[in-house]
């Protein structure tokens, strides 16, 4: 059985070491596992490849006849949806699961960095400015945070925010189960409702066809004037002429973006001069333990595969998640 690793041996998140291979070789005897880090070198295992791991395409998907299971490291998967991949039967699996929880620790940073005026001391390097930052800053107990999407990055975003003794209320459109550190979980037709009752929203949910533009003007009207909106997970999810309104007139009192509509964000947009807002280039996804995390659940699916038991972290390519 052929699995064809579509990525560079390396140190990086861009390339996987020696000794993950070794993991994934390790799995079982039956696995021919073959490293092609580039188009050319995969080119020839392509007509026998049952497996792919890591980086896909359409060429992959055209090339691989005898497909069967593709295994993403990204957690993202909207740019992979080509029709003739969601109406076939390849199995497709991606990062899901194990990348909360740098994502949510970059939405803390995020809106700890506006709440606490780190953005504006940074930008203005004005001592004089201290007294605006005192005047705007407000404690997180007793606040909300408003989540939206109960998966992996929504409960870690939830997790933490036990320790500054915040309420907890999310929306999800699936049957999810509610952690005890959440105080309500509602279907996402309750989207307003948290929105209305949040003093922070982190946007955590996949980019779907439900969910593109779903933060336009009309969700920031139903904010709260002081409350802060987050995003990590992708950026067509906010429209964006309506977050460049809500900011300019105070609909809202800030945003911190990780992901913005268009990328890469040009030098002259708007959002990178207002002083309301805080953006990282599409950086979340960054941790040193990140691809070591996809090897283990690589391995585990691997196994499961071979054992013809139910594979973990399996997108569902018609919705998208």
């Amino acid at each position: 059985m052929k699995v064809v690793i579509s990525m560079g041996v390396g140190v990086s998140f861009e390339g996987i070491s020696e000794a993950q291979v070794a993991r994934i070789r390790s799995v079982s005897e039956e696995l021919e596992v073959v490293v092609a880090p580039t188009d050319k070198e995969m080119e020839p295992h392509l007509p026998d490849a049952e497996i792919v791991l890591g980086r896909f395409s359409r060429a992959i998907f055209e090339g691989a006849k005898r497909l069967k299971l593709v295994m993403v490291e990204g957690a993202g998967v909207d740019n992979l949806l080509f029709p003739e991949f969601v109406k076939s039967n390849v199995t497709l699996v991606s990062a899901k699961g194990t990348v909360g929880t740098h994502l949510a620790d970059h939405s803390w940073a995020l809106f700890l960095a506006l709440l606490r005026g780190v953005g504006k001391s940074v930008r203005v390097r004005n001592w004089d400015l201290r007294r605006q930052i005192r005047d705007e800053s407000w404690e997180l107990g007793g606040r909300t945070l408003g989540v939206v999407g109960l998966g992996g990055t929504g409960v870690e975003c939830a997790r933490r925010a036990q320790g500054f003794d915040m309420r907890v209320i999310a929306v999800d459109p699936e049957e999810v189960s509610k952690p005890p550190f959440v105080a309500e979980l509602w279907k996402t037709g309750r989207f307003y409702d948290l929105l209305g009752q949040s003093d922070v929203v982190m946007n955590c949910t996949p980019l779907t066809k439900e969910t593109r533009g779903m933060f336009n003007l009309a969700a920031f009207h139903h904010m709260q004037r002081h409350a802060y909106f987050i995003n990590v997970t992708r950026g067509p999810i906010v429209e964006e002429a309506g977050l460049l309104q809500a900011l300019r007139e105070g609909v809202i009192a800030g945003a911190g973006l990780d992901v913005t509509p268009t990328e890469p964000l040009p030098p002259q947009h708007p959002l990178w001069e207002m002083p309301n807002v805080i953006i990282t280039p599409h950086a979340s996804g960054g941790s040193p333990l990140r691809l070591d995390r996809w090897v283990d659940l690589a391995c585990e699916n691997l196994r499961r595969y071979l054992d013809g038991r139910p594979l973990l972290s399996i997108i569902d390519k018609e919705k998208g998640y």
